[in-house]
């Protein structure tokens, strides 16, 4: 990885400091009401299982598990937080790219990818870091923006003869996608990168890399909105996920 592609995925400085405010110890609302929540049940962990959370930020997954757990994320800042917030002596915690050969050792029975793969680049080596540390039949779990419906600056919401539609500028081509934290606050804004992929990359990097999809899951919001406009906001709400959750099992 350059040194131009590392500035853009390290989430280091300003942008680490600014994603540990957004999230929060708890995580964020979506954190809390829809992702962990629905990660943990389809991650179906059992006693004695070895997970692996790459992209694991400052933990919020690994506070939630209590077998032996290792979390890898490339932000010295973000892993100092979860060593912090962290205190299960099962738990352990690695500054590292996740894009690149993880020279760790030994061998897990489930892994995950929550939130953190659409802030990648190169995506391909996170899901081939995966394929070499889990065992035979192990299973992976990646949540993501919904890449159809959630891509941003490229899709938005528009209304017309009293419904809520979603519109997409764009949707097969492969896009980085400068974020700003603050873009109202020039002096305090941060620069972060989002990576849309279409959804058949994905799956072409799961089989790639021995992997064959499990089962999909759409998650929408639960938020209800209040006014004039509820019904038709709700009702769009309610058709358009937030979030996609693919489960793949390693077949060799």
């Amino acid at each position: 990885m350059s040194k131009k592609d590392t500035n853009k995925t390290a989430w280091k400085g300003g942008v680490a400091q600014w994603y540990k405010k957004s999230v929060g110890v708890e995580g964020s609302y979506y954190h809390k009401e829809v992702v962990i929540p629905n990660s943990l049940r389809l991650l179906d962990i059992k006693n004695g299982e070895k997970i692996l959370d790459l992209g694991c930020g400052q933990g919020i997954m690994g506070r939630h598990i209590k077998n032996k757990y290792l979390g890898i994320d490339l932000s010295t800042e973000l892993i100092e937080e979860a060593k912090k917030l962290d205190k299960n002596i099962n738990h352990t915690y690695l500054v590292g790219d996740i894009t690149k050969d993880l020279k760790i050792y030994g061998i897990f029975d489930k892994g995950m990818i929550i939130l953190a793969l659409q802030n990648v680049k190169k995506s391909f080596g996170v899901i081939r870091n995966f394929s070499k540390l889990l065992n035979k039949g192990g299973e992976l779990l990646i949540v993501i923006n919904h890449p159809a419906f959630r891509i941003p600056k490229h899709s938005d919401w528009v209304v017309k003869d009293g419904k809520q539609f979603r519109i997409m500028e764009s949707y097969l081509s492969p896009l980085e996608i400068p974020i700003e934290s603050s873009p109202f606050d020039k002096k305090n804004n941060q620069i972060s990168y989002s990576y849309h992929y279409p959804l058949s990359a994905y799956t072409e990097m799961l089989s790639d890399n021995g992997f064959l999809i499990k089962n999909m899951e759409e998650w929408i919001s639960p938020k209800k909105s209040e006014g004039p406009m509820a019904i038709i906001e709700d009702r769009a709400r309610g058709e358009f996920p937030l979030f996609l959750a693919i489960k793949a099992v390693k077949n060799g």
